[in-house]
């Protein structure tokens, strides 16, 4: 089978430009990622995304939870160079792939500030050309001319104190060279710019390089098999899960009301507590079944589903108007309806699933006992029967 570009979705900016991205693999380039732009990516359906450049400072970061999300929908996320390289040291236990010297100082503590790979770009339409230098290739190159007895010891070490002290923005070779020439004697002066005249090692593009190489040459070993549209992927995390119910949003006679402020409605609610108990008790009983391995069946889904639209009498015209009200898509309904059918699918069985499991005459009785239902059942008993003797 063809493979498309989108298949490997690289987030590229200063690190390397986007037409020498291309002729390493066949990959859709996107500019650096901010806030979302991962989730938002997820909709091209990737099988490989390499996160090399991201945003810092000025604009909201690349959030973890969205990263997350990719992976529990079964996409292979890889990570270097940069913001790349940040992400997947933070994440690497939870599946993503690390890649290149970056990642593995950020990794084993070495590199432990965002501000070693941030330098000041150029915009899109100047193809996010570097304008400063970050600190890593500064250290690079410190242990490059080290290697080469260009520099000693205590002059490398100036080399990267001059860098350090510099804001990432005003970060250039000219100003760094400027804080450590004072310091050297002339021939260590001669040495260094005869050395540093014939290029030294850019370790950003260089790392940039090895992930959207590694991404690729993991891609070559996938069978593409593409999901359907709209098919059910994996539950996400309960972090994301959670951030996605503030982000969402009801439509309502075509107006978009956010369910952040719905969810403050219902919490105000008399009955806010007991429909939260009881959707933790179907969470829970529906994760211990998936837990247990039990799938409900196409029919016990179905019937959840059917169960569903019957109890709020919803034409069979007006059910799309009523999904995106519920904040629901058919996706989000099938996942709602697949937790009520593992659930009932527990309570079905509830008498096998523990060596002393209880039956449901004792369910029933011991909830009416706890709702007062019992006595109150007792005492119409008690009068009937004394009707009875009259």
């Amino acid at each position: 089978m063809k493979r498309r570009p989108e298949d490997l979705v690289v987030f590229l900016g200063p690190s390397l430009p986007a037409d020498e991205a291309r002729k390493l693999a066949r990959c859709h380039v996107l500019p650096p990622a901010r806030q979302g732009d991962v989730w938002r990516a997820l909709s091209l359906r990737p099988r490989v995304i390499a996160l090399v450049d991201g945003v810092f400072e000025a604009q909201p970061s690349v959030w973890h939870h969205e990263l997350l999300a990719a992976l529990e929908a079964g996409v292979a996320l890889f990570g270097g160079a940069s913001m790349g390289a940040l992400r997947a040291a933070e994440l690497s236990a939870h599946g993503m792939v690390g890649v290149g010297q970056i990642f593995e100082g950020f990794r084993d503590g070495v590199l432990v500030d965002d501000s070693e790979v941030a330098l000041l770009h150029a915009d899109a339409e100047h193809g996010y050309r570097p304008l400063t230098v970050p600190l890593v290739n500064v250290r690079h190159v410190a242990a490059q001319a080290r290697a080469a007895r260009v520099l000693n010891q205590r002059q490398a070490r100036e080399l990267v104190t001059a860098a350090e002290e510099l804001f990432y923005q005003d970060r250039t070779w000219r100003r760094i060279l400027d804080a450590v020439r004072p310091l050297w004697p002339a021939a260590t002066r001669g040495g260094w710019e005869g050395w540093f005249s014939r290029g030294v090692g850019d370790l950003k593009r260089q790392d940039a390089i090895a992930c959207i190489r590694s991404a690729a040459a993991f891609l070559s070993l996938v069978v593409p098999v593409y999901p359907p549209r709209g098919a059910l992927r994996p539950p996400p995390s309960s972090l994301v899960r959670r951030r996605r119910l503030a982000d969402d949003v009801s439509m309502v006679d075509g107006r978009a009301i956010s369910s952040a402020q719905v969810l403050a409605t219902l919490q105000r609610a008399p009955d806010s507590v007991e429909l939260a108990e009881a959707g933790l008790r179907r969470a829970l009983l529906a994760g211990w079944a998936r837990s247990l391995g039990l799938v409900p069946t196409d029919e016990e889904q179905k019937a959840a589903e059917a169960e569903w639209w019957r109890n709020h009498r919803v034409r069979p015209s007006a059910r799309q108007a009523f999904l995106g009200a519920c904040g629901l898509d058919k996706p989000g309904l099938r996942r709602l309806c697949e937790e009520r059918a593992l659930e009932r699918l527990v309570l079905a069985h509830a008498q096998r699933l523990l060596s002393d499991g209880p039956s449901w005459e004792e369910a029933l009785a011991s909830e009416a006992r706890l709702r007062g239902r019992w006595a109150e059942v007792a005492r119409g008993a008690r009068r009937a029967k004394r009707s009875r003797a009259r």
